[in-house]
C-alpha cells in the first residue's frame, strides 16, 4: 500500500523463505544471527553499511520481489575498510 502511494520501501530479511513469499517490492537478504539483520550491537561500521546498502536498492532495484544477497559474512568483514572505501559517508 505504502508503494502505491509513492512511498518506496526495502526491506531486510534474515531469511529467504518468507520474501520469496509475500514478494516485498525491494528485499535485502542478510546471513546474520536472527535478532541482528542491521550487525552486532555497537559496531556502528557494520550496521551503517547494511543500511547503505539497503538504501541502495530503492535506486537500483526496479522489478518487484527482487531479493539482493548481501556479500558480508558474519564477524569476518572489516566494515570501516567498506566504508572507507565507499568515502566514509553516503
Amino acid at each position: 500500500m505504502l508503494e502505491e502511494h509513492g512511498i518506496s520501501t526495502v526491506v531486510v530479511n534474515q531469511g529467504l523463505q518468507q520474501p520469496m513469499r509475500v514478494k516485498p517490492p525491494r528485499s535485502l537478504y542478510v546471513k546474520h544471527p536472527y535478532g541482528q539483520p542491521f550487525g552486532q550491537p555497537g559496531n556502528v561500521e557494520q550496521q551503517r553499511t547494511i543500511v547503505e546498502d539497503a538504501l541502495d536498492l530503492l535506486e537500483t532495484v526496479k522489478e518487484t520481489g527482487t531479493i539482493v544477497h548481501s556479500p558480508y559474512r558474519w564477524r569476518r568483514e572489516d566494515f570501516a575498510a567498506i566504508r572507507r572505501e565507499r568515502g566514509g559517508q553516503k
